[in-house]
């Protein structure tokens, strides 16, 4: 199940070129369970029409402190809220919240609730960066509000430069992050993704299915709980909002990365499928088939997972996953011993709907605490946030040891 399914979001709208945007940001947040109530301000009324807007949150847009024959509607939508999105977020509404100017009902309502805020500034360059401007920002990020900073790109009349609308999945991610308990801020998780490529020549490689979709899900939802993330890729997906990615392509590119973070991380979720054998020789020009097919001998890789087990240090949680199509617990059961792993997330791939490049996936997860845990067929978000969950429960039995005592 999304975090977002059951909240109930207010999603302000106000009178920027970017008000169109907001449609789209309604409809993610209700196709994941949301509740949307939706407010728009007389400028936005002259972007996006009242009509379109109704038709997609889950109630009738609401656009006045007074015509809605409620006494105090601001009170009663604020105080329900389980948080408040407003996008585009233009300079007036910035200033007005700022101030405590409860101009219109969607100020008042900023005012009248305690749920967490979104604010999504969109403007021209030259407003943007306006000293006022940034003063009234800086002045809501002191006040606890969540800004989701405008992107540079091309903007009404022409022009480019700092100040479109950010995008829809840097919005919504925003949202899931505000409501998501924050138990993991503060802690460093580093996460693998996507199948390695070992050359065999300058154009052929040996590689996997993988689409690295369940480890970026994995580090979409530790980012969601507060973490500070590094992601660990051989793929070229969406980089997740708030994730850092450092892209690499074989398995001894990934060893040397994930072994560098692995020193200072906190958690490490190995969900990256590692070549296990590598071509002794590549070389650096295409092998012509004139000359026959080629014999291709191999040579182990580096057991990234059994490195991270050897050197892992107290308190730190190492997290594996094994794809498997036979006995599936019993070799997942094996690995999580013999690499002294604190949980295994295991899944047969030859079943419907399951692991490689799918949207969804069903797995298992063990424990070396003895935790059995089966995830039914889900999306890999769904999954990915099982996962974590089983993490925070092991960081909260295991307190992590600060870096200056071990050394």
């Amino acid at each position: 199940m999304s975090g977002l399914a059951g909240r109930r979001i207010v999603v302000g709208v106000s009178g920027g070129i970017a008000a169109y945007k907001a449609i789209d940001v309604v409809r993610r947040l209700v196709d994941a369970g949301a509740h949307v109530v939706p407010i728009m301000t007389a400028g936005a009324e002259r972007f996006i029409g009242r009509t379109t807007l109704s038709a997609l949150a889950s109630e009738p847009v609401h656009t006045s402190l007074f015509a809605d024959g409620e006494p105090i509607p601001h009170t009663r939508i604020g105080q329900a809220a389980d948080a408040v999105v407003v996008a585009p977020a233009t300079a007036r509404v910035l200033a007005a919240y700022a101030a405590g100017l409860s101009n219109d009902l969607l100020v008042a309502t900023l005012l009248a609730t305690r749920a967490p805020v979104v604010i999504c500034p969109a403007m021209h360059t030259e407003m943007w960066e306006h000293p006022a401007v940034q003063e009234n920002v800086a002045t809501l990020r002191r006040r606890g509000v969540a800004v989701v900073d405008p992107e540079s790109g091309r903007l009404a009349g022409g022009d480019i430069g700092a100040g479109r609308l950010a995008s829809t999945d840097a919005i919504v991610a925003t949202v899931e992050r505000v409501l998501a308990a924050p138990d993991l801020e503060g802690s460093h998780v580093v996460v693998t993704a996507g199948g390695t490529r070992e050359p065999i020549d300058a154009v052929r490689i040996i590689t996997n299915r993988s689409s690295g979709k369940q480890g970026y899900a994995v580090a979409a939802s530790a980012a969601r709980r507060g973490a500070r993330v590094t992601l660990v890729s051989t793929v070229d997906r969406p980089q997740p909002h708030g994730v850092e990615v450092v892209p690499v392509e074989t398995a001894d590119e990934m060893a040397s990365a994930v072994l560098d973070l692995a020193e200072v991380a906190d958690v490490v979720v190995m969900a990256a499928a590692v070549a296990d054998f590598r071509p002794v020789a590549a070389p650096s020009s295409k092998i012509k088939k004139e000359g026959g097919p080629p014999q291709i001998v191999l040579e182990p890789t580096t057991d990234i997972l059994a490195a991270l087990g050897e050197r892992k240090r107290p308190g730190q949680i190492l997290v594996g996953f094994a794809a498997e199509t036979d006995d599936v617990r019993s070799n997942a059961e094996g690995k999580l011993r013999r690499k002294h792993l604190d949980l295994i997330v295991a899944n047969d791939v030859s079943a419907p709907g399951v692991g490689f490049d799918h949207d969804t996936n069903a797995v298992t997860i063990l424990g070396a605490d003895g935790l059995v845990q089966n995830v039914q067929l889900a999306d890999k978000q769904v999954i990915a946030a099982a996962v974590i969950d089983a993490v925070v429960d092991l960081r909260r039995q295991i307190p992590s040891q600060p870096l200056q005592e071990q050394q």
